[in-house]
């Protein structure tokens, strides 16, 4: 099928390289024209694990085309996939400028060139009932062209978003007949030969499944971090408590990991956006208003620890922290809503300087962070001199340190660990002073 891309950010990208490589011919259109040329050249604006060499492979192929020019992009579409940013504004409701700009632009491509059947696709998070929204602005822009609307919800996590693409959970599809619905079965039938389902439903619902999907998801999150906030205030091991709960079946273990709470752009996103809905109908949200509320507290409630280690609320100034971590997540540079961010903001606040290392989110960090912390090209040069290293992504490089460089390099050997890495009894065998979440902190002999 000829189809196109309105975005090239995270999901038009994953979602256009991905079609291009099942033999679609996939046309790419974006404002900015920088990321265009470099995307001509193969050169990816963001970090996913196997995205670059799937885009390489597929523009050499002749599958997969780059544009600014919305007219080359339309003209031979069969399908047109809306892929922008829907950004929260200050209430939490999902700003839809975006996505209302790109209908206008889909009428008028139509009314260009009409006589042709296409078929429209809401890709991007919207609150229910935007779809229809799109499908009337078209109609009443361009009202003697036919064309099809659809809403598509994504669910790719960063970091593993070219396998949920190519080997989908499921796929989600709202359509308001069945000949779009056959489409889709079509366009998706390369990718759900692994028996998984697609499920071809009603637009409203559709729309809605990915916001109860992702609140529910960080329902999990803030659940577990409020039990491990228990733990520590009772001294149990949220680890052991963790195991105990996800043995039942009922309960299962994934996103029941104790932290710094959720990140990026999606679960702090969906999760307002929900709360907003509820409020523009009437409908109270009240466990999504818990959930975001207890993520926020929950790296308030992290950095207090640091502050009381050191003496108080004052006691940072002049002090020195090492932060290891800057995305929201591994195997991704996205800093977007991530504690690290937070934290760091909070410690120059307070007065303290800050040294910082990621893999790859460092260019990111910097862009959002300035130049008051001094990001590091080596972990150990990020601890070297700091009063404490304070850990907030759970990268692979940092779960078997060689520890006796890093005691040499530290102040004082004290590790704030907010993704929980390493064994309590093992710190404190290495002298070190340790504070995980959820989960007792032993003093070291003195």
């Amino acid at each position: 099928m000829r189809l196109t891309m309105v975005g090239t950010g995270y999901v038009g990208l994953v979602t256009g390289v991905c079609f291009a490589g099942t033999g679609n011919d996939v046309t790419c259109l974006d404002v900015d024209a920088r990321k265009i040329d470099a995307l001509r050249q193969g050169r990816c604006p963001i970090y996913e694990p196997g995205l670059e060499e799937l885009l390489e492979r597929n523009i050499k192929n002749g599958r997969l085309r780059f544009t600014t020019d919305a007219a080359e992009a339309y003209k031979d579409a069969e399908v047109i996939f809306i892929c922008v940013g829907t950004p929260s504004d200050a209430a939490g409701h999902a700003d839809l400028k975006y996505v209302l700009s790109a209908a206008d632009d889909i009428a008028n491509a139509f009314v260009r060139y009409p006589g042709k059947q296409r078929t429209v696709v809401v890709k991007s998070t919207v609150p229910v009932g935007t779809t229809l929204k799109v499908r009337d602005r078209i109609r009443a822009a361009a009202p003697d062209v036919m064309f099809h609307i659809a809403n598509n919800p994504e669910f790719l996590k960063e970091g593993d978003a070219i396998i949920d693409f190519n080997k989908p959970d499921r796929v989600v599809v709202g359509v308001e007949n069945e000949e779009t619905g056959a489409l889709f079965r079509r366009l998706y039938d390369p990718f759900v030969r692994n028996g998984h389902p697609i499920y071809i439903m009603d637009i409203l619902s559709s729309e809605m499944v990915k916001y109860a999907s992702n609140n529910f998801l960080a329902t999990k999150i803030s659940f577990i971090n409020e039990m491990a906030n228990l733990c520590e205030a009772y001294g149990a091991d949220i680890g052991k408590v963790r195991e105990g709960m996800c043995a039942d079946k009922r309960i299962g273990s994934a996103f029941l990991y104790p932290g710094l709470g959720y990140g990026g752009s999606c679960f702090p996103k969906d999760t307002l956006a929900c709360i907003a809905m509820g409020q523009s109908a009437g409908v109270p949200i009240a466990i999504s208003q818990a959930v975001h509320d207890t993520n926020q507290r929950q790296r308030d409630r992290f950095f207090a620890r640091i502050e009381s280690h050191f003496g108080g609320a004052s006691s940072l100034k002049g002090k020195t922290l090492a932060f290891w971590g800057l995305a929201f997540k591994p195997r991704t540079d996205d800093v977007r809503e991530a504690p690290a961010l937070t934290l760091i903001s909070k410690a120059l606040k307070a007065g303290a300087a800050v040294r910082a290392f990621d893999p790859v989110a460092s260019e990111t960090a910097r862009a959002e962070l300035g130049t008051s912390p001094i990001i590091c090209t080596d972990m150990y040069e990020a601890a070297r001199g700091a009063d404490a290293l304070v850990i907030c992504t759970d990268w692979d490089d940092f779960k078997s340190p060689d520890f006796d460089r890093l005691a040499a390099a530290l102040n004082s050997p004290t590790i704030f660990d907010g993704r929980n890495l390493y064994r309590p009894d093992e710190m404190l065998r290495r002298n070190f002073r340790y504070f995980s979440v959820g989960r007792p902190s032993k003093p070291l002999a003195r």
